[in-house]
């Protein structure tokens, strides 16, 4: 019986990233696997670490499981920006990635990405293997945008009003689709003018990063709108709080409600979708992707 790899692209042009020295394949749906190195996320706060400090070979063991259940990309985080996450100072963040992004790099073949605002950990996550940069904060930080053009590296651009330990107080938008496509072009243009190539731009609406249930809501139903701005993009939406305010379910309880809004991501135009998930995630993607891809 053939499987999803076998069928032939019929609505899809093949768009290939270069993530270092790895191809990114976006003619088709992509799952990015959450590795948190961090002791406060929201959903596997404080797995990797032992007496406090990081535990490498569950990090490592943890990645081959995802990249054995199809992975294309993991995307290595040292600093929580769930609501209310304090903020994580450079070099703790730095000391937290780097050795984890060096091994898993050197070790596993698969895309790394670092989930950073930080400059320096984006330059410095590079030079050590990681193949893109994924930035919450948009490279709103001063030198974001020059480093990640320094590094000649994709990168996913998210939206998000305010920073995590105020985002969700009172989030407001007069129409939440047309200002984060009002921010997408001017970030874009900020990225172009500082040597970004507009080819290695990803862009991420920030499922819940300044956003009501409502909000979120509107961003997905209305995704093709961002879509068509003419840059892949990612979809996080694994597990949060959306889910729970309409289904009632806790963190450890919303698999299914995840794998249910990935597959409308992808069907909205996501070509990343992020994921705690993998393994349910890729057989979601695999599965929307075999209907999707059968010609006529």
């Amino acid at each position: 019986m053939a499987t999803a790899n076998h069928f032939s692209h019929c609505t899809h042009q093949h768009i290939h990233m270069h993530c270092g020295s790895r191809i990114l394949d976006l003619s088709r749906p992509q799952v990015m696997g959450i590795l948190n190195i961090t002791p406060d996320s929201f959903f596997d706060g404080g797995k990797f670490f032992r007496d406090q400090k990081i535990d490498l070979s569950e990090v490592v063991n943890t990645a081959a499981q995802m990249v054995k259940d199809g992975v294309a990309i993991l995307d290595v985080g040292g600093e929580s920006t769930r609501p209310n996450a304090p903020p994580v100072g450079e070099q703790e963040e730095m000391d937290r990635v780097l050795p984890v992004v060096e091994k898993l790099a050197r070790e596993l073949d698969v895309i790394i990405s670092v989930d950073t605002s930080n400059p320096h950990l984006m330059v410095a996550s590079a030079a050590l293997g990681a193949g893109l940069i994924n930035d919450v904060r948009g490279l709103r930080r001063p030198g974001a945008i020059a480093a990640v053009a320094a590094t000649q590296l994709p990168v996913c651009v998210m939206h998000m009003q305010g920073e995590p330990d105020t985002m969700q107080i009172e989030p407001h938008y007069n129409d939440v689709v047309a200002e984060v496509s009002a921010y997408f072009r001017h970030r874009v243009e900020d990225c172009i003018k500082g040597g970004i190539a507009r080819h290695n731009i990803i862009l991420d609406p920030g499922f819940g990063f300044g956003k009501t249930a409502r909000h979120n809501l509107q961003l997905l139903k209305h995704l093709p709108e961002l879509a068509k701005l003419g840059y892949p993009l990612l979809a996080g939406l694994s597990r949060k709080s959306l889910i729970g305010k309409i289904t009632g379910r806790e963190v450890d309880q919303r698999l299914a409600g995840s794998i249910a809004l990935a597959t409308l991501a992808c069907s909205s135009g996501a070509r990343i979708i992020r994921a705690h998930d993998v393994r349910e995630t890729v057989d979601a993607v695999n599965l929307y992707y075999a209907v999707n891809e059968v010609c006529e």
